[in-house]
């Protein structure tokens, strides 16, 4: 999608420093990347089994320098702006899934240096172990053990209370509580394949998650049972994503289409189909045919950004321009009115039924 026919720029590009020196499976593959909340780093789990954390945003000489751009060698080298350090986390082991824990703020956080709250990475790895950083020292809080098989996929509760889901390649979830010394608190159980994938709903009332099944599986967080399996793709399902406020469900399949769902009623609302921009048109092409690996919204909820399979495994990180858009008053008052009710609310009110179509992203 080209709003208002804006081609996206190039910004920067992240390469690995270190030479390739295992086989093609274990090498250089940059498997996760993440944003911290407040969008003050940046992590690049950049292959070698090593993580870089990065000062957000980068300095202008960088970004002017993107085609030349090398990642930051020797695990003593940092790069520093005001208090904030780049840093290299060795985890020792492949890494497979990143996340960051909310913004620091409650009673609950962990404590750095001199008591005060900090933020966390988690980190899963390749031996089914979850290893959890503080971001600002670099140092390991906790290594988490109960996976048996890699760990593909992690999601921090955004509500800052420390629970973190981890979904692994032994078909399981877990759900893990920081506040209390990693104590693990649940495992569930449910999915015949590989979990892919998994996202804790903003209002952290809901967890869904997927695997190599044509299904998704939504989960209370409350309760953590089985509230229902959304069904509708053709192939494998491997990545989702909640809204903003919580209403709308995406999940990404190998089929190519993104599947928006309430997640409240199991309803499908929309299919988008992932059509590469330079073979639009083409529908027969191997390009067009490339398998999704990811789906998310952008922090408004007004768009959808889908990464395809484009057959490389050079490590190396991309940054484009995204659409800058002013959200109109009627998504801001449904995104605020959405964010505390829940689709059945919504239909129960005594409000004109295009308004509800409306609140219910039945229209848009």
């Amino acid at each position: 999608m080209k709003p208002n026919g804006e081609e996206p720029v190039l910004l920067a590009e992240l390469k690995p420093g270190r030479p390739q020196r295992y086989d093609w499976k274990s090498s250089c593959e940059t498997w996760s990347v993440a944003f911290s909340p407040d969008g003050a780093w940046f992590a690049w789990s950049q292959g070698h089994c090593v993580v870089k954390l990065i000062p957000w945003p980068l300095e202008e000489t960088e970004l002017f320098k993107a085609s030349e751009r090398k990642s930051w060698g020797g695990k003593g080298e940092v790069r520093s702006r005001g208090a904030a350090k780049e840093k290299t986390l060795e985890c020792g082991q492949i890494v497979w899934g990143l996340a960051f824990s909310a913004c620091p703020g409650g009673d609950t956080e962990p404590t750095c240096a001199w008591g005060l709250p900090c933020l966390v990475l988690a980190t899963g790895l390749n031996d089914g172990r979850i290893k959890v950083w503080e971001v600002q020292t670099g140092h390991l809080l906790f290594s988490l053990v109960g996976h048996q098989d890699v760990v593909r996929d992690l999601s921090f509760a955004p509500n800052g209370s420390l629970i973190l889901v981890s979904a692994s390649r032994d078909k399981t979830l877990r759900v893990w509580d920081l506040s209390r010394d990693g104590r693990q608190v649940q495992v569930l159980s449910g999915h015949v394949q590989w979990v892919y994938c998994c996202s804790i709903s903003p209002d952290c009332s809901m967890l869904c998650s997927v695997s190599g099944e044509k299904s998704a599986l939504l989960w209370s967080m409350r309760s953590y049972t089985l509230i229902r399996r959304l069904e509708g793709h053709q192939s494998s399902v491997v990545s989702c994503d909640f809204s903003p406020d919580s209403a709308l469900l995406v999940t990404a399949s190998y089929d190519t289409c993104v599947i928006m769902w309430d997640p409240y009623t199991g309803e499908q609302l929309r299919t988008l189909r992932h059509v590469p921009l330079h073979s639009a048109l083409d529908y027969s092409s191997e390009i067009h045919s490339s398998s999704l690996r990811s789906v998310c919204f952008s922090p408004e909820g007004l768009y959808l950004a889908t990464v395809a399979d484009d057959r490389t495994r050079d490590g190396h990180v991309q940054f484009w321009t995204a659409p800058r858009v002013l959200s109109s008053l009627k998504h801001l008052c449904r995104k605020a009115l959405r964010t505390f009710l829940t689709t059945y609310q919504v239909l129960a009110l005594p409000i004109p039924k295009k308004l509800k179509e409306f609140l219910t992203y039945r229209t848009f």
